[in-house]
């Protein structure tokens, strides 16, 4: 297991780095185009999952029904989610606020449609609303900490962040892992791997702001590796709640040793919001 985790860090992570620096605002955008596209593929299976699962007993023109509206939401997120993307690298925030009303606009037209035969449908733009602001919305984040000044080294300031964080919290809580830290959500995640994590995450902060990003202030700089190792940390449980809630124990198999795209950037999508906010508002 930790043999596959670290040959596909091996492998994945000069790719990353080298379309980080050579390839460009552009392409930076559309591979967060298609991370977004595959993290949705792996939402919509895990919290449509349970919902199918409890249709499988009911008639087979009500479970056609379930289906195909099932099918209309995902179909509208797989569209909006890309423009969304598209108007970060365009650093259009009013067609971001757009397209997010859009997205609505449309799950109701598409819930009148079949609402008669199903009722539940209101559950589905509940779940689809959701998946637009979760994975595409946090996403546009990262386009847009790019395409701002010093992005690049920002990018990777966040990244370093995320990765210290997890890899802190997984190692520190398999020896000082004694007590869970929320046992209904995740039975692996522990307070002395959340210790870790955000241990390793101040770690990591003071030594990139030293060696790379000099000026900025200590005060700020501290709140802020904090506050990402915490929404880091509240990201990978959130996920797990959607997991436990679909009885499922990856999102994906994409990654080997990982599992889906979805279970490697739980922590990130929380986290980019949080540097975006930071970069643009608290480090002036």
């Amino acid at each position: 297991m930790h043999l596959k985790r670290w040959i596909t860090v091996s492998v994945t992570l000069p790719l990353v780095v080298l379309l980080i620096c050579k390839g460009g605002s552009i392409l930076f955008a559309i591979f967060i185009c298609m991370v977004c596209i595959l993290a949705l593929v792996e939402y919509f299976r895990i919290a449509l999952l349970q919902a199918q699962n409890s249709k499988l007993k009911t008639e087979s023109k009500e479970l056609k029904t379930e289906n195909f509206s099932a099918f209309s939401f995902q179909l509208s997120a797989f569209i909006i989610g890309p423009m969304i993307i598209w108007a970060a690298y365009r650093n259009s925030f009013d067609i971001i606020l757009g397209l997010i009303i859009l997205n609505l606009i449309l799950s109701g037209l598409i819930s009148l449609r079949y609402f008669k035969a199903n009722p539940s449908v209101v559950e589905l733009i509940a779940k689809q609303v959701l998946g637009i602001i979760y994975i595409p919305l946090f996403l546009s984040c990262m386009v847009l900490i790019r395409n701002d000044a010093n992005g690049i080294a920002w990018i990777f300031f966040l990244l370093t962040l995320v990765f210290a964080g997890d890899t802190g919290a997984f190692y520190v809580g398999r020896i000082f892992g004694q007590h869970k830290l929320v046992p209904s959500v995740s039975r692996g995640k522990t307070i002395g791997g959340a210790i870790g994590g955000l241990l390793a995450t101040l770690g990591a902060g003071l030594i990139f702001i030293n060696c790379f990003l000099k000026s900025l202030p200590l005060g700020p700089g501290i709140l802020f590796f904090l506050s990402i190792g915490v929404v880091g940390q509240v990201g990978d449980l959130f996920e797990s709640e959607l997991k436990r809630y679909a009885d499922v124990k990856d999102s994906g198999s994409i990654l080997p040793g990982h599992g889906g795209i979805l279970d490697r950037i739980d922590a990130l999508l929380f986290a980019a919001p949080v540097a975006y906010f930071f970069k643009g508002y608290i480090f002036l």
